[in-house]
């Protein structure tokens, strides 16, 4: 196998947990390709280099294995591997966001039925 389809890859390496949502990161431009945005039917070769955005942060990652199949974690981490650039960024966010965690106040208590119901509107579902 020489190359594989890219919204199988990131689904087989873990970085969504369905090939819809892979497919659909592409689709936003959430993934790219040597700096360049990709379709999910883009064919994947090993030495590649992605940027993927998801919703735990931006991964650069070199390709270095291809597969079809989803297996266990430790075979997918296999598959990629992040440059340290990127994985010192992913940390530095984390940490500030731990440290905005103790500026913001706890709540008193859980918000009751009423409280639900507004932040539901605030948020736009009815």
């Amino acid at each position: 196998m020489t190359s594989v389809r890219l919204d199988k890859w990131l689904w087989a390496a873990r970085f969504f947990k369905t090939r819809t949502l892979a497919a659909r990161a592409c689709e936003l431009g959430r993934v790219q390709l040597h700096g360049q945005p990709v379709k999910p039917a883009r064919d994947v070769r090993v030495d590649d280099m992605l940027a993927v955005r998801t919703d735990s942060g931006e991964f650069e990652v070199q390709v270095l294995g291809l597969s079809e199949v989803r297996g266990p974690a430790t075979v997918a981490q296999a598959l990629y591997r992040e440059t340290g650039a990127s994985r010192e960024r992913r940390q530095q966010l984390a940490e500030q966001r731990k440290g905005m965690a103790a500026f913001e106040p706890a709540p008193e208590s859980r918000p009751s039925k009423r409280d639900r119901r507004q932040l539901s509107r605030l948020r736009g579902r009815s």
